[in-house]
């Protein structure tokens, strides 16, 4: 279930694509803005369906699912305070490309994607803000389509761990067997070695769903490449 209220004047702003706003700019941003609880396993948009919001998470994940007829779904991308939810109705697409589900419950803010359009007209710093994240998540894309295809499970899992790691905010949170096997595009056999190989290795803690990241320096070693390239990307377009 998805609750809605008020946002506070004084609510503390998370969101690193709202919160370095100019002051002018934030404020009629904020102004606009709806806070929202969001849940784990709540749907926010289906694939080929209008936005009827796009959010801008505070904290949590929200998941950006790929679901084929016939085929165990897949997960594209993931969002976090980093981002938001809906950047392509910068392009004049207000479609969802994807299924969105609540990986991990948290707070966003969220607005209609016209008052956004109009909210950007008069916010400079905002739509540029907006339109580099649009590229860092083509960006994500594409590496992690290049990351399917040529690196082994073990390697995949550690770099999914790490960006959640990131956008929880916790050394700490839940993870069932499917879900990393949506998220890896693997059956959740391949899931079980590849967590028992960074269990043994006293990297991660894993039981039940719930999983401890014991040291974060380890398992950035036992990753792939694709994690740095696209905190690279990050770094030089949203600093």
């Amino acid at each position: 279930m998805q609750t809605s209220s008020p946002l506070p004047t004084t609510a503390p702003i998370a969101n690193r694509l709202i919160e370095k706003l100019p002051p002018l700019e934030h404020a009629h941003f904020m102004a606009h803005c709806e806070q929202v609880e969001l849940q784990v396993g709540h749907v926010l948009c289906e694939s080929e369906t209008p936005f009827q919001h796009v959010y801008f998470p505070m904290s949590g994940v929200i998941s950006m699912v790929k679901v084929l007829n016939g085929h165990q779904s897949i997960e594209t991308e993931q969002i976090g305070n980093e981002g938001m939810l809906g950047v392509t109705v910068l392009l004049g697409v207000d479609v969802a490309p994807e299924r969105s589900v609540v990986q991990a419950s948290g707070t966003a803010l969220q607005m209609p994607p016209r008052e956004l359009l109009e909210i950007l007209k008069h916010s400079p710093v905002a739509a540029r803000y907006l339109k580099h994240y649009l590229y860092v998540m083509i960006l994500q894309l594409t590496q992690t389509a290049t990351c399917f295809r040529f690196h082994d499970v073990a390697a995949r899992l550690a770099r999914a761990l790490l960006t959640v790691h990131d956008r929880a905010h916790s050394d700490h949170f839940h993870l069932t067997h499917q879900v990393l096997a949506d998220m890896l595009g693997v059956q959740r056999g391949g899931v079980t070695i590849a967590a028992g190989h960074l269990q043994r290795a006293n990297i991660i803690h894993y039981t039940r769903g719930h999983i401890s990241i014991l040291d974060r320096k380890a398992l950035e070693a036992e990753s792939c490449d694709c994690y740095g390239m696209v905190m690279d990307g990050y770094a030089r377009l949203l600093p």
